[in-house]
């Protein structure tokens, strides 16, 4: 089984940026999709990018143009760096198997804390 942790989260000011980092203990070489997700207050967790094992990306229309998302096999792991932050993009960040806790991802992280603040 592969567990996850995320850091590299943070307050920023509004059109800042922050690069996230997603450290798996185990190989991530054999899980096709690895995804970022994050959840605000009172909302629910929601997919905002994802990474293929073939560097395809896909992201949620809200972030488009201003995240990216990537990936290091042979350091296992899953990178997102957010420019342009929004107060909207404050939420509690979390990295996945897309779809989650598939191939051999088993739970969720702790997540890591982005406030975007003036």
């Amino acid at each position: 089984q592969v567990q996850l942790v995320e850091s590299g989260g943070g307050l920023v000011q509004p059109g800042g940026s922050l690069r996230l980092s997603c450290a798996a203990s185990g190989s991530i070489l054999s899980i096709y999709a690895m995804g970022w997700y994050r959840q605000a207050p009172g909302k629910q967790r929601e997919l905002v990018a994802r990474i293929t094992t073939g560097t395809n990306t896909n992201y949620a229309d809200s972030v488009k143009g201003r995240f990216t998302i990537s990936r290091d096999n042979a350091k296992n792991t899953v990178y997102l760096q957010m420019n342009s932050l929004k107060p909207e993009d404050t939420a509690v960040y979390y990295c996945n198997s897309n779809p989650p806790n598939t191939y051999s991802v088993r739970g969720w992280g702790q997540g890591t804390q982005v406030t975007v603040s003036s």
